[in-house]
């Protein structure tokens, strides 16, 4: 008998549908307990769902991009791939392959899809987050790690039986008590969308990761291929102790250099705001356009409780709380929000690392880093969108902005614009893309 799997509580007790964004499995592929299957967004947010048990992917019944009911069985995990039975079966949902045929076909053209994204992460480790927390806590190098599976993507099983015989972290710098040992590797990047349009390059804020951009995302890759980055200590990046902005400059310019992007539209938010300025003004001959979303750097004022509270929170309640503090309609902060975004930062070695980051850039509750003479500096279109309601940072720092720089501040909303007027902030960059 399968194991049929749904989204289970992240989907949230109201929530009706979801959207699948990702299968990061095929049919035929042994998983192992932990494995992430596939990403789903739901809510304002987006979550990966992992696997509860080892097992071999029997059966996928949704499409990447389809909406799916909240309580729909998304794959199963059988004991070999003829496993399909499973308690309560029913039809797979609408839009789906047909019941008499695992969606075979599906998953080749998802995999086909894969093979862009697989060019622009060849220079980086490919890992579940489960095996990225078990080689971190066995001092496990990824970089000496076998991968058993096709993809090349490294789970938990193959952190089991390298655990004997890798080295340890090769040049590992020193660590303070508490924190993760510094890990290897370029940041990873997310790929998605169309193969042709100009780029689009997302940089998101501190406590926060690459999904945090959804739905925009998938708005934007409708016509442009988008690029998200995760910073170090976030998503599934590597956790190093950052020893300050400079640092998190150098290593955001290296994942855009690698991916050698021409005329790319540059998006960042709040901490991904200053460092979405930095690079524009490092590499103005790459920079067609820059949004900055509640951006950083442009004043010394910050939400220093904000800072070390969101970092520190080990439960979805206290969580909860300093989510709140960043929008102003905070029904937006639902049950399934606050599960999506825990789900994320479940790890203790994680906010450790980002507790030790934001010790480091916000000091004393202040902004270490000014960007006020590089927006100055600024040849490309840039547009700036504020909420005039921001308890994170002072909205009013965007009023150094030299006369070319487009403002756009928004009466009730807070910190988070992509979120909270999400087809207003639309609208601009895509107004701002095909102006150039």
């Amino acid at each position: 008998m399968a194991t049929p799997i749904t989204a289970g509580a992240v989907a949230g007790e109201y929530m009706e549908t979801l959207v699948i964004v990702e299968w990061r499995v095929g049919i035929g592929d042994a998983v192992a307990e932990g494995d992430v299957l596939l990403t789903i967004e739901t809510a304002k947010a987006a979550v990966d769902i992992e696997a509860p048990s080892a097992g071999v992917v029997s059966a996928i019944f949704a499409e990447v991009d389809s909406e799916v009911p909240a309580a729909a069985v998304l794959c199963l995990i059988g004991k070999d791939i003829a496993d399909v039975d499973y308690d309560g079966g029913k039809a797979p949902v609408t839009g789906s392959s047909s019941s008499s045929t695992p969606a075979t076909a599906v998953m080749a053209a998802e995999r086909a899809a894969e093979a862009p994204r697989a060019a622009v992460s060849s220079a980086r480790i490919v890992a579940s987050p489960a095996a990225r927390r078990a080689a971190s806590a066995a001092g496990i190098d990824l970089r000496v790690v076998r991968a058993s599976s096709p993809s090349g993507r490294i789970k938990l099983r193959d952190i089991a039986g390298a655990s004997q015989s890798a080295p340890a972290f090769a040049g590992s710098a020193p660590v303070s008590a508490g924190l993760p040992v510094d890990e290897n590797g370029p940041l990873m990047v997310h790929r998605s969308g169309a193969t042709g349009g100009a780029p689009v390059f997302l940089i998101h804020g501190f406590a926060s990761d690459s999904l945090s951009w959804y739905p925009l995302d998938r708005q934007l890759a409708k016509s442009h291929p988008v690029y998200r980055v995760d910073l170090p200590n976030h998503g599934a990046s590597p956790k190093r102790q950052v020893s300050g902005f400079a640092d998190l400059v150098r290593e955001v310019r290296d994942a855009f250099d690698a991916l050698d992007l021409d005329g790319a539209h540059v998006i960042g938010h709040s901490l991904g705001g200053a460092l979405a300025l930095a690079l524009a003004d490092t590499r103005p001959r790459k920079v067609a356009s820059l949004t900055l979303l509640a951006p950083g750097g442009l004043g010394p004022k910050v939400n220093g409780d904000f800072i070390s509270g969101i970092a520190r929170a080990s439960r979805p309640e206290s969580l909860a709380a300093w989510l709140k503090v960043m929008v102003r309609d905070q029904t937006l902060v639902d049950l399934p929000f606050v599960k999506a975004a825990f789900a994320a930062r479940a790890s203790a070695d994680l906010r450790a690392a980002q507790s030790h980051m934001g010790e480091t850039l916000f000091a004393d509750g202040t902004q270490s880093f000014d960007l006020v003479a590089a927006l100055h500096r600024l040849d490309c279109p840039t547009r700036i969108i504020w909420g005039r309601k921001d308890r994170v940072l002072d909205w009013r720092d965007a009023l150094q902005a030299p006369g070319h720089v487009g403002l756009h501040l928004l009466p009730d909303v807070g910190h988070v614009p992509h979120l909270e007027a999400p087809d207003l902030s639309l609208g601009i960059i895509s107004a701002l893309i095909k102006s150039i």
